[in-house]
């Protein structure tokens, strides 16, 4: 397995209003991620993903498994680790 990482996601196309925060949390939450997920006000999702990088690979698969997210783009940032962070949230 490859070791832990943080990265840090803006999210453009069809991301709001489809559940995408929903399917984010659920799956950070079996797959045992840290981070959060939010909207921004510009129509973009925005998300801060912490773990193994083969399970964060399959968090951003399962969006594009998904029949109603559509993911047109997106940046990805890596970030330093935040250790004391224990679970993924949905921010408002």
């Amino acid at each position: 397995m490859k070791s832990k990482m943080r990265l840090h996601y803006i999210f453009y196309g069809s991301v709001q209003g489809v559940g995408f925060r929903y399917q984010a949390y659920y799956m950070a939450q079996k797959l045992g991620l840290t981070g959060w997920v939010k909207n921004l006000y510009d129509g973009t999702v925005e998300m801060e993903v912490q773990g193994k990088e083969e399970l964060i690979d399959a968090l951003i698969l399962s969006f594009y498994e998904s029949i109603s997210i559509r993911i047109e783009d997106m940046d990805i940032q890596r970030l330093p680790i935040e250790a004391a962070e224990k679970e993924f949230q949905i921010l408002n």
